[in-house]
């Protein structure tokens, strides 16, 4: 509007450039662009590359772990059947001695008294012909029965010794195998803690220009909060009450201002007073917020970005406090702020993390005047791309990303504390931990204790060295994540008081010890919980 002065905190000149749409990114450590292949958060070629070789070392161990697991069943299997072979046949030794002894036994017998029977002294012995053809017949039977026992006891340890045999080669040939698997894995881990040098001095630069950014962001913001104040305070000064519609009023001095609606000034005043909170994927505030949490906050909305541009009336002349519903349009509306003027917007921005001040990009896809009465769902741009899903300006990874960096890739400084010694989370994460710590804090009189939080990917390639069968592969982990910690003080164990309050409590501040760590799954860790994972 010529001539009519809005305030000065919207009429303001940007300080320093705020967080440039998708198409727009420049090529910054930990940044991201749509020529990015899927997982891959960093634009650098170097970079990139050097996690492609990390990705395809992550496949290789998860392949190799789900096979040294196969092996050591296949161990466990065949050495209980080559147990099992050996008891066998160790039984057949003994029948077979049994047998040799009975015929020893009997033979010495008949020795001592009528000496090796035979047909001739049956026929000496004999007093009458049919006393010789039963004798006959009787010693036939005999000699046939201990033969078939002698002989079946033969049999049976041949059998037995046979099962041995194969049972044993079985068994070292499960054990080869193992023996093999672990020797590639721990090659590929080799691999890994190779790349965690240069990974190490990625995250570092990654890091340092995160904070950079951050700090810049954070002149901006201040800036502009102060000039809202500014704002708001002339209107108090000059004793005007907004209203239900935008006015023009003529100060002493002679000076038009534009007074925005009341809804409209409280819903700035909102979003202003959110700058600095921490970005995070699913938040509403009043910690943490996404682009369309934070207008969802600001003016009661429901829905996504794109559900919130579909029944908001949309207007050409965006004013102070309307929304601006961002794209590239192949991308869907993929992000929101709140307008200040022509051209900065309040979005909750997944690069940098934050609140922040961000120039309006030209990629804006329509604004939108939530003042205005809502109107029946339209339809709004849809995405079109195959590429990475973009939202409030960051890729949310197919693997659970966030903010376009990978799993144990994390800049510290994209990470939030949890108030106890230097254990970081995502941050909300983070903050629902500092609630639950204060819950039980009140139950058992001191705060929760942490032995890990956050876990680097160096760290998981480290751990994962040390305890393949218990640690995850590396970038695998929540822990990677800053959705994971792992509890001392009495908590990290089954049937103490801590374990069962935090079993009874944690699920309220969106914790939970998750099922394959709990007792009868087969890797018991009651120690470990994770957040927000269902």
């Amino acid at each position: 509007m010529p001539g009519v002065r809005v305030g000065a905190g919207l009429l303001a000149v940007a300080v320093l450039l705020g967080a440039q749409p998708p198409e727009e990114a420049g090529v910054v450590p930990g940044a991201t662009t749509p020529d990015s292949r899927p997982g891959e958060a960093f634009a650098d070629p170097v970079v990139a590359q050097l996690q492609r070789t990390a990705s395809d070392v992550q496949r290789e161990l998860g392949s190799l772990a789900n096979d040294i697991h196969a092996a050591e069943q296949a161990v466990r299997e065949s050495s209980a059947a080559l147990d099992k072979a050996r008891a066998a046949r160790e039984a057949a030794d003994a029948a077979v001695r049994a047998r040799q002894a009975d015929m020893d036994r009997y033979a010495a017998a008949l020795l001592g008294s009528y000496g090796r029977p035979n047909q001739f002294k049956v026929f000496l012995l004999a007093r009458s012909p049919s006393d010789f053809l039963g004798g006959s017949s009787l010693m036939a039977r005999v000699q046939e029965a201990e033969t078939e026992e002698l002989t079946g006891a033969i049999q049976r340890h041949q059998t037995a010794v046979r099962a041995e045999t194969a049972a044993s080669a079985a068994a070292k040939n499960a054990t080869d195998r193992k023996t093999d698997l672990d020797r590639r894995n721990g090659d590929a881990t080799n691999r890994a803690a190779a790349l965690t040098g240069e990974f190490r001095a990625t995250l570092a630069q990654a890091n340092s220009a995160v904070v950079a950014m951050q700090q810049a962001q954070r002149t901006r913001n201040e800036q502009t909060a102060a000039n809202w104040r500014a704002y708001t305070d002339e209107l108090i000064a000059a004793g005007i009450k907004p209203s239900a519609n935008a006015t023009e009023v003529t100060l002493p001095s002679g000076e038009r201002l534009l007074v925005m609606p009341e809804t409209t000034v409280r819903a700035v005043t909102a979003a202003v007073g959110a700058l600095g909170k921490p970005y995070v994927p699913q938040g509403d505030g009043p910690d943490a917020y996404s682009c369309d949490g934070l207008t969802r906050a600001a003016y009661g909305l429901q829905g996504s970005a794109a559900e919130q541009m579909a029944v908001l009336q949309p207007v050409t002349d965006p004013q102070p406090g309307d929304l601006a519903f961002i794209g590239p349009g192949r991308y869907g509306v993929q992000s929101v702020g709140v307008v200040l003027d022509p051209r900065t917007m309040v979005t909750a921005d997944a690069r940098l993390v934050g609140v922040v001040v961000s120039d309006i990009p030209t990629s804006v896809l329509g604004y939108a005047r939530p003042s205005l009465p809502r109107r029946p769902a339209q339809p709004v741009p849809q995405r079109t791309d195959t590429g990475l899903v973009w939202r409030c300006g960051g890729v949310d990874l197919p693997t659970g990303g966030w903010s376009g960096y990978p799993n144990g890739l994390i800049p510290g400084s994209a990470l939030c504390a949890i108030g106890v010694g230097t254990h970081r989370l995502r941050c909300d994460a983070a903050f629902s931990f500092q609630g639950l710590s204060a819950a039980f804090g009140t139950a058992f009189g001191r705060p929760l204790c942490v032995t890990d939080s956050y876990r680097t990917f160096e760290e998981q390639v480290r751990l994962y060295g040390v305890k393949p069968a218990l640690a995850a592969v590396p970038g695998t982990s929540n822990h990677g994540w800053g959705l994971a910690v792992d509890l001392c003080g009495g908590a990290q164990s089954s049937g103490t008081a801590e374990h069962a309050w935090l079993r009874a409590n944690a699920g309220r501040f969106g914790w939970r010890n998750p099922p394959w760590a709990q007792p009868g799954r087969g890797r018991e860790e009651p120690w470990h919980w994770e957040f927000g994972t269902g």
